[in-house]
């Protein structure tokens, strides 16, 4: 079985897990719209054109067609859209793609609709606005206060996000905050409501932490691998400790039965005076699943199994707790004959 990491950038770990769970039975091709580190570690690797690109998913079809690629797996939130609403394409291929329904991941990219999700399901979530004018009002009835978090609505690895202490830094950021979505990638899914791009948000100072809910490809829940999050680094998870948690086991199971999504759901909590909230999901491998890969979780394999007609093993999903995960910083020469190099 060949299978296509779509948008692998830096996630060479992914890659390893791949190659691991395939036992040198397929191999592992990845893509990127640049040369990128991960690139390198694959058997195979070629460059892409943008997602948002007219060629893209003509492009992604060939190569799998070339290439007898099985399974498509997208690593970038901007990538989901695309792919989940191209996936009969793939299919009729028989080609897979891991990737949840477009209602699914509709809600999980945007963090207004994962704000009226979590609402609607009376499952904590902090104070969400899409207007200067709406936070004003809420701050004059004291249900909403300082600092309030200014993020793009469609936005990912903490990109563009300030903290306003005053009214006066709540006006000058959104306005910058407008500007600078339009200058990045975040565009792409931004045009779409030009006008209610930046959500305004109240800021949670509890312990963060981190959970990996795990589907199978119907959709089914399997299980939830809580974590502690002991330090960030551009938005991803750095070092976090895995912990076994019945509460958050509960939200995980929760989250999965209201959304039914596929694979896994990276999702971001907080525990504030006792009481759990959650701040975003994203409906992909995320930056947290090395931490449950690393504590004994082995999706990859899973997924190649449920590929080839075999039934959950849960001995895949047992992990251990109480142990501390930290990613690490390696050099990497990039002049390999994959990316051109010799």
């Amino acid at each position: 079985m060949n299978i296509l990491l779509t948008s692998v950038g830096r996630r060479s770990y992914m890659v390893q897990y791949f190659q691991n769970a395939l036992s040198g039975k397929g191999k592992v091709h990845v893509c990127n719209n640049c040369n990128s580190v991960a690139m390198i570690h694959a058997d195979n690797a070629v460059i892409s054109p943008d997602i948002y690109s007219k060629n893209y998913i003509n492009f992604l079809l060939k190569y799998c067609q070339k290439n007898d690629i099985k399974l498509i797996v997208p690593l970038f939130d901007i990538d989901l859209p695309v792919l989940s609403s191209h996936k009969k394409i793939f299919q009729h291929e028989g080609i897979n793609i891991l990737v949840s329904d477009v209602g699914t991941v509709k809600i999980c990219n945007d963090k207004y609709q994962t704000y009226s999700f979590l609402r609607n399901y009376k499952i904590a979530t902090p104070e969400t606005c899409l207007s200067i004018a709406h936070a004003q009002n809420l701050l004059k009835k004291n249900k909403l206060n300082f600092p309030l978090m200014l993020k793009p609505r469609w936005g990912m690895g903490s990109m563009c996000v300030y903290q306003a202490e005053t009214l006066q830094e709540l006006n000058v950021f959104y306005k910058k905050l407008k500007r600078e979505i339009f200058n990045t990638y975040l565009k792409f899914e931004s045009v779409f409501d030009v006008n209610n791009c930046v959500v305004i948000q109240e800021k949670l100072c509890g312990q963060e932490y981190g959970l990996d809910v795990f589907n199978d490809l119907k959709g089914k829940y399997i299980t939830t691998v809580p974590k502690i999050k002991l330090s960030m680094r551009a938005g991803e998870t750095d070092a976090a400790k895995v912990i076994k948690h019945p509460g958050f086991a509960s939200l995980g199971k929760k989250l999965s039965t209201l959304l039914g999504h596929i694979g896994n759901l990276d999702v971001d909590c907080f525990m504030e005076n006792g009481k759990k909230y959650v701040l975003e999901m994203n409906c992909r491998f995320g930056g947290q699943y090395p931490f449950s890969h690393s504590a004994g979780v082995n999706l990859p394999l899973q997924i190649i199994t449920w590929l080839k007609g075999g039934k959950t093993d849960m001995k895949l999903f047992s992990f251990a707790k109480d142990i501390v995960i930290a990613k690490d910083i390696f050099l990497t020469n990039m002049n390999s004959p994959l990316l051109g190099g010799k």
